[in-house]
């Protein structure tokens, strides 16, 4: 903490200022949160009891929800209790704790993202080799490597916005701790530091994106050779969630880290990043279960189990 001004806490701006949006607000993130919670907690439920759900596919989507529910978890809880107190402080430490974890786990979530697609290139184009190449092994360690490389990314930029310094302002324009907004009032040089941002996001997003890319290059290529036309799409529908998260997620990265300078303005910035703590989490279960056909027969098969298990201990 050396070099710091007498500033021991924040305060976070939020989204508005007007009472009535507040509320509807509230609502919205509520409802989204537990569903989010409610449906990622699902996800990691049926890929943990049931028999089926324990190839490699499944054991990325279940660590993707483990993902989700932490990401949205890390920005959602604190700003609910910020709109319904009114109390937008947030002290010096714990700005910079909520910080770490929302680049960790937004970080960890591109690898992951990249290693799922990795996953469905071997499954499409070597299928014959699928068991051997993706080994239980083989899937926690590429689960330890995304973790690893995520937290080989972040702390550089991290280290260095710990010790700036802010002098006249301590109102970040942001519901949550959010590096541009935290830039923007510091009164330090930070040219050096947007810079390592920049290069660190840049990094992340090009190496996932071309090993996504790559992959589904080789699939598509592979499905087109497929004789029938019922094959191909059995193909395409096993990558068919995959894809849209992805399309998702990158889509949005786009619009909060394509621009020049961490002094420009951030509210289509912060309207992008309330989507993507809240919506996307909220979404990804529902897209991975409708369109998968082993999540929802195994959905339903513990539906049953449930019902069952209920009239017996009624009747008893």
């Amino acid at each position: 903490m050396r070099n710091h001004t007498a500033i021991t806490a924040f305060i976070l701006q939020g989204l508005t200022e007007d009472p009535q949006l507040r509320v509807l607000l509230f609502i919205f993130l509520f409802i989204t949160y537990v569903f989010s919670v409610t449906g990622n907690l699902t996800i990691i439920t049926l890929t943990s009891v049931d028999s089926h759900l324990k190839t490699p596919m499944y054991v990325f989507l279940q660590n993707f929800s483990v993902l989700e529910i932490s990401f949205t978890t890390a920005c959602i809880p604190r700003f609910l209790y910020s709109i319904s107190t009114g109390d937008r402080k947030i002290t010096y430490n714990a700005c910079f704790i909520q910080l770490f974890f929302i680049d960790l786990f937004g970080v960890t979530e591109f690898f992951l993202l990249a290693t799922m697609s990795y996953d469905r290139y071997v499954a499409i184009c070597k299928p014959l080799h699928y068991m051997t190449i993706m080994s239980n092994k083989v899937c926690k360690t590429m689960i330890i490597c995304c973790w690893m490389a995520a937290l080989t990314i972040i702390l550089p930029p991290l280290s260095l916005e710990f010790h700036l310094e802010f002098c006249d302002s301590n109102v970040i324009d942001h519901f949550a701790c959010d590096a541009n907004p935290i830039l923007k009032i510091s009164c330090s040089d930070t040219r050096l530091i947007e810079q390592i941002v920049i290069a660190c996001a840049a990094l992340t997003f090009i190496t996932t994106l071309v090993c996504v890319v790559l992959s589904y290059m080789y699939i598509l290529k592979t499905i087109l050779k497929f004789p029938s036309v019922q094959q191909r799409k059995k193909s395409l529908s096993t990558c068919s969630s995959h894809m849209i998260v992805v399309s998702i997620t990158y889509g949005s990265c786009i619009f909060i880290y394509i621009k020049e300078s961490a002094k420009e303005e951030v509210n289509i910035n912060k309207g992008v990043s309330v989507l993507i703590s809240s919506i996307s989490p909220m979404l990804n279960p529902f897209i991975y279960t409708l369109r998968n056909k082993q999540v929802k027969q195994a959905f339903n098969d513990s539906l049953k189990k449930t019902c069952i298990s209920l009239e017996t201990v009624k009747y008893t």
